[in-house]
């Protein structure tokens, strides 16, 4: 089997573990029966031998193909990486997603993206980049009777992503560790208001209403601290047209939203500005997970 899965940007701004959407840049998977185990790793972590050795997505896969079919199988994993590592894209998601839907493939299982995230669950508790992981689009999601609940809309072909990646890394759980214990009131009500906000303008395509919408006081400021330069990439995003430039997950990339016709000037003036920053412009996946028997890519 041969199949992909997007990276993601989640938080955007005031939706903090609840909203997230799917950038067209992708991890490809492919897995063919085998006497033995082996892995291959093509593009990024290629260089991390521990990804050989311990791989997250073979162990994932094997206890889900053990829990779907009963049987333990050998396989040759090759997985070709274009998502950074621990750049708040969502590179740990795309490998739960990935691991389950193949197993889900391999036991002849149907496909049930529900069910997928669901398990999913076992592997990362926070459900703003598995969703969007597995569907595509952008996401509001919730977790309700330890099940994600989520709504789901395509993003149109005339919006595109931009993205600035820092080439130092964040790890999810150590920035966690930088965000307050306690918040206000009243800064409780800013994020709530905007993250329902937010939400409504994307849904009801309101582009113009992002800019304001996607403003946060929960995580961005002090994740941004540990990368200072970021608060100018934010800045330079918004000053060339960005309808909206948020922090990516819990960084170290940073998102911005744009019109097709802008994408291209922003881009520019993020590479020219920052030179040793790798910026990126991106289309939308609305897919999700996506097997090559489903879809030619």
């Amino acid at each position: 089997m041969r199949f992909r899965v997007p990276a993601t940007s989640a938080n955007l701004g005031p939706g903090f573990d609840t909203l997230g959407l799917a950038l067209g840049l992708y991890n490809y998977f492919l897995i063919k029966p085998s006497k033995i185990n082996s892995i291959h790793v093509i593009g990024e972590g290629s260089r991390n031998p521990k990804l050989r050795v311990d791989n997250v997505f073979v162990r994932i896969f094997s206890e889900q193909l053990f829990k779907l079919s009963g049987e333990k199988r050998c396989f040759k994993f090759t997985f070709e990486n274009s998502i950074p590592i621990s750049r708040g894209l969502g590179s740990s998601s795309a490998v739960i997603i990935g691991a389950i839907s193949a197993a889900f493939k391999a036991s002849n299982t149907p496909i049930d993206k529900q069910r997928i995230l669901d398990l999913a669950l076992e592997y990362e508790s926070h459900p703003d980049n598995i969703t969007p992981a597995c569907n595509g689009g952008f996401n509001v999601c919730m977790l309700h009777d330890n099940k994600v609940k989520f709504l789901n809309k395509r993003i149109p072909k005339h919006l595109k992503a931009v993205v600035v990646i820092p080439n130092q890394s964040i790890s999810t759980h150590l920035s966690r560790k930088t965000l307050p214990k306690k918040y206000s009131q009243k800064d409780a009500v800013f994020n709530l208001s905007h993250s329902s906000f937010l939400s409504a303008a994307f849904f009801e395509e309101r582009w113009d209403l992002l800019r304001e919408a996607s403003m946060d006081r929960f995580h961005q400021f002090f994740r941004m601290k540990q990368i200072p330069l970021l608060f100018e990439v934010q800045k330079t995003a918004l000053r060339n047209g960005a309808l909206m430039s948020t922090l990516s997950g819990s960084g170290s990339t940073f998102f911005s939203l744009c019109y097709s016709d802008d994408s291209t000037r922003i881009q520019e003036a993020l590479q020219n500005k920052f030179q040793k920053l790798k910026v990126l412009k991106l289309d939308f996946d609305n897919f999700g997970v996506l097997f090559e028997d489903e879809f030619k890519f």
